[in-house]
């Protein structure tokens, strides 16, 4: 098994639930990939655990032959002779391995496990009544991918209320863990190096262990994107299959909308000449909850409140780059005609990089408000922000603001360049700054974050209150923070 990187903050929050007088029914959420098993296998590694998955979905697939897989993993549990005919006789024999002392209890992929039997979630409710809360030092975590289908079916079910006692929902990790995987030798490797396999990997801790340090970053994005049987090539297919099942069409046209940039919800209906609302809404809404999707909000800077208008943002960079990159060229790579100097050559790469960086930079909110020494109880309201255009004011989008109690306005942007930015930014700072409608009790300090360095003119001109090189996003904190 590889390094185990990041996720202090979640270890700590499950290593809490050890101190509690009572037995803790928790949720562990997330996109595929992103290390939910892996951190409740890491938390069970000191104390008594049983680990079982749902099967994954097929044809053949029913409510009886998940509950013939769950009896051989309670066999292999060392368990053995339970009945499958039904949950609540599994779950009777599961509570009596688990009466006492500190068991950590998984039901991974619950959605595959009991999705096609009406009566799974009925027994475990009871079985948890019954039997497995009796023993306070007991933890059982519900996990799986499809957070709509756990949201729906556990956390807004009348049945579990009040019982989940942590939703613990699993972000990309930050930068700063993400640099650890190039170790030893992230010292010695660009940021840019770096930066073009994190444009499509993003912080997804699955994609990052397939890295492989020796080789340049085209290297590596050669063999995991544009090889025949390469992971990413064909793991777009598999995300859709395992997540959206019948419906993957759909969800795939709203990513595939959304890959060239934010767009409000008309503007995605009118694209793809689709009413308004109703099952479309419904489809955005299980890409937001399955971590592919972010929608945001502008916001009133004189009150501080969010506003009605949104965009929905393709925060993703794996699906992005598989959209924009591997998906056209599908057919070449499975024939194994992918040339060596395709890389070179990509198309409209300078402008779906800097979409990448802007996700990249938006995720680590937390490491930049460091950089910047904001604390959280200063921050009124962050995030990308726009302004639309009316007869009053002019239209505006500033890639990152941060609106703090002091009435600073800090106005990042976040600017990908294959070479270093030159005085032109200035230029464009001031237009976006000219179309920005604020009170003049509001001060504004410019922020420049970038991947390939800044000209000395620029440097020269003291116009920005902060540069930040992406190198200092992923190297923030000491090496002596870094696990080695």
């Amino acid at each position: 098994m590889t390094q185990f990187i990041g996720r202090e903050a979640e270890m700590a929050r499950l290593k809490g639930l050890l101190n509690t007088r009572s037995a803790n029914l928790i949720v562990v959420r997330g996109r595929r990939r992103i290390g939910k098993s892996r951190l409740l296998t890491e938390f069970g590694k000191e104390i008594k655990n049983y680990f079982f998955s749902g099967n994954p979905p097929a044809l053949k697939t029913t409510a009886q032959s998940q509950r013939n897989v769950f009896v051989k993993q309670l066999e292999r549990n060392g368990i053995p002779g339970v009945q499958p005919e039904d949950w609540g006789n599994i779950f009777w024999h599961l509570s009596k391995h688990t009466q006492k002392g500190r068991v950590l209890i998984v039901f991974d992929e619950i959605s595959w496990m009991g999705g096609q039997d009406s009566e799974f979630l009925g027994h475990l409710k009871t079985a948890w009544d019954m039997y497995f809360s009796k023993n306070p030092h007991l933890i059982f975590a519900l996990c799986g991918s499809i957070s709509s289908w756990i949201e729906k079916n556990i956390l807004s079910n009348t049945g579990f209320l009040g019982r989940i006692v942590l939703d613990m929902v699993l972000e990309e990790l930050p930068l700063k863990s993400c640099n650890t995987f190039w170790h030893p030798k992230e010292a010695r490797i660009s940021a840019y190096e770096k930066f073009k396999i994190l444009s499509i990997t993003g912080g997804v801790p699955f994609y990052l262990e397939r890295i492989k340090p020796s080789l340049t970053a085209e290297q590596n994005i050669r063999e995991l994107c544009f090889a025949k049987g390469g992971l990413l090539v064909r793991e777009f297919d598999e995300i859709f299959s395992d997540l959206f099942s019948r419906r993957k069409g759909i969800h795939k046209e709203l990513v595939t909308c959304l890959a060239s940039g934010p767009k409000e919800l008309t503007q995605i209906c009118t694209e793809l000449n689709k009413s308004q609302g109703g099952l479309y809404s419904q489809y955005l809404g299980e890409l937001l909850k399955a971590g592919f999707v972010r929608r945001e909000f502008s916001w009133d800077l004189k009150s501080g409140k969010y506003g009605k208008l949104s965009r929905y943002r393709l925060s993703d960079n794996y699906l992005r780059f598989y959209l924009k990159y591997i998906e056209p060229n599908r057919a070449k790579i499975e024939q194994e005609k992918v040339a060596e100097s395709m890389l070179s050559h990509l198309p409209h790469w300078e402008s779906v990089m800097g979409l990448q960086f802007e996700n990249l930079v938006t995720h680590n909110y937390k490491t930049l408000w460091e950089m910047l020494n904001i604390t959280a109880e200063q921050v009124v309201m962050d995030g990308p922000f726009f302004q639309k255009a009316t007869t009053k004011q002019p239209g505006c989008q500033i890639d990152y603001l941060i609106q703090t109690r002091f009435h600073t306005l800090y106005l990042c942007e976040v600017k990908f360049k294959k070479d270093k930015i030159e005085k032109k930014i200035l230029e464009e700072m001031e237009e976006k700054r000219a179309r920005f409608t604020v009170a003049k009790h509001f001060s504004i300090r410019p922020v420049l974050i970038h991947v390939n360095g800044v000209d000395e003119s620029v440097l020269d001109t003291g116009y920005f209150d902060k540069i930040i090189d992406f190198s200092q996003l992923l190297g923030y904190f000491h090496n002596s923070d870094i696990r080695s």
